[in-house]
């Protein structure tokens, strides 16, 4: 049998060891889906909202356990680990709070002679594959709203953190979820790719890199299959001049560096108003080098290391290629004890002096590392933010909101902030714009991808 391997990256020891699912076991899980879903269509929304909550509510008992397996699966810190437990919590129930209005009938005006509306079908089998970063926050985008609207899920996480996929579906268990509606499948790449080439999977919900996407989306190629693909970001933060620089530079730093920057909308750019532009370096470095980089099992530590060695030299590449064409690096990674090239331990990084011809401005970092722009204004700001092949989110820090909302209708991005970055709203729809996805999750919007359309027509005078 072949077996994955989820290999810590905080002392490259197996953490976890699991047999991959054999064709007859995917083919079991896949036949227990359909036939599970069709009576749990038939279930009345507020028994789905109740099991919801019920799992919500098993798997925050279980939060200590469940934040000590993040760290050790993908290196998160063991102060912030249970953060994803109380995320997961927000998503959840904010879905369920939106569900009935987002899925109740659309009636039409009154026709005499006629009874018309529009009902929010389920699609069917819903394949959910998730990422390693942020584990139960990816998977809850897509696992919940396809619950409530009816249909049965297969979760495929990634081989970093399987025991995740299967604490959330022994959560729902728990709560009384009937058989067969939710279920997790350990996968290698290729069994994957096949699920959604040959089953009758009706919807795929990935979140992934980009090339991961492609591949997703020309398995799907034929089968007309609704599809959901969040995938990269090289996410953009413009500090404007009335900016209040203080909280520019902490959120900013934040979303950059939270995570060992590994999140899919963390900060990876960031521009600068030219008045403000030294102020905010300073600051910012100030409160990069504070950062302990250790084992993330230390409760002290605030920077754990990257998923893997390959991962960090890929971003230690990155800078050593940005210093050769004239960036300027601000930290000292000697001080950082724990950081060594070759290992997945690396020191943050701030670095002036760049220009979009550097990857390191231009190409997904997926690290602890930021680069910082001087601009003279709005107008080249804007061009900055938006040249780039990725639109998920951006961020702009500013005292005038009719100023951001003017600039956030010309940015190319999927979600505008002002003076914050880095975060989800279950109310607001998730989703990106060029190369960072198609499709949407989260929001009454979101349940419209798990959902197709059924009008009737009744005429009720003959």
């Amino acid at each position: 049998m072949e077996k994955l391997q989820c290999i810590s990256p905080i002392d490259n020891s197996v953490y976890v060891e699991r047999g991959l699912a054999s064709e007859y076991e995917i083919q079991n899980a896949l036949g227990r889906a359909q036939r599970a879903q069709l009576s749990w269509a038939r279930v009345p929304l507020a028994e789905k909202v109740a099991l919801v909550r019920g799992a919500v509510e098993i798997l925050g008992r279980k939060k200590p356990q469940l934040a000590e397996e993040i760290c050790w699966q993908m290196g998160r810190p063991i102060a912030f680990a249970g953060g994803e437990v109380d995320g997961f919590a927000e998503r959840a129930l904010g879905m369920a709070e939106i569900a009935e209005s987002a899925l109740v009938d659309i009636r039409l005006p009154d026709k005499p002679g006629f009874t018309r509306f529009i009902r929010r079908a389920p699609l069917g089998v819903v394949l959910v594959i998730a990422p390693w970063n942020y584990p139960y926050l990816t998977a809850v985008n897509a696992v919940v709203p396809a619950l409530l609207a009816g249909n049965s899920v297969l979760l495929k996480h990634s081989a970093q953190t399987p025991l995740c996929a299967e604490r959330m579906v022994e959560a729902f268990t728990d709560a009384g979820l009937p058989e067969g509606v939710f279920q997790y499948l350990h996968l290698a790449h290729r069994d994957a790719e096949q699920l959604v080439i040959n089953s009758e999977v009706q919807h795929l919900a990935f979140t992934g890199s980009v090339a991961g996407g492609a591949a997703m989306e020309a398995a799907a190629a034929g089968r007309f299959l609704s599809l959901g693909l969040e995938l990269g970001g090289k996410d953009p933060a413009y500090v404007r001049a009335d900016a209040d620089l203080d909280h520019a530079v902490a959120s900013i730093v934040d979303g950059a560096f939270f995570n060992s920057g590994q999140s899919c909308c963390g900060i990876e750019r960031v521009y600068v108003h030219e008045s403000r532009f030294d102020e905010f370096v300073a600051g910012a470095a100030a409160l990069i080098r504070q950062y302990k980089l250790a084992p993330s099992n230390d409760p002290a530590t605030t920077l754990g290391p990257l998923v893997r060695a390959s991962a960090a030299d890929f971003v230690r590449d990155q800078i050593d290629e940005a210093l050769a064409q004239g960036a300027r690096a601000h930290i000292d990674g000697g001080a950082f004890e724990w950081d060594e090239r070759g290992s997945a331990y690396m020191a943050p990084q701030l670095l002036t002096n760049v220009n979009h011809n550097m990857r390191v401005m231009n190409e997904e970092s997926f690290g602890p590392v930021v680069g910082v722009m001087s601009v003279a204004g709005d107008e080249q700001a804007l061009a900055l933010m938006n040249d780039s092949e990725y639109g998920l989110t951006a961020a702009i820090y500013s005292a005038d909101e009719d100023a951001a909302l003017a600039l956030g209708d010309q940015l190319q991005t999927g979600t505008v902030f002002m003076n914050r970055c880095d975060y989800l709203d279950p109310a607001l729809a998730w989703t990106g714009v060029k190369n960072s996805g198609r499709g949407c999750t989260l929001s009454r919007v979101g349940f419209e991808h798990l959902t197709r359309p059924k009008s009737f027509h009744l005429k009720t005078r003959i």
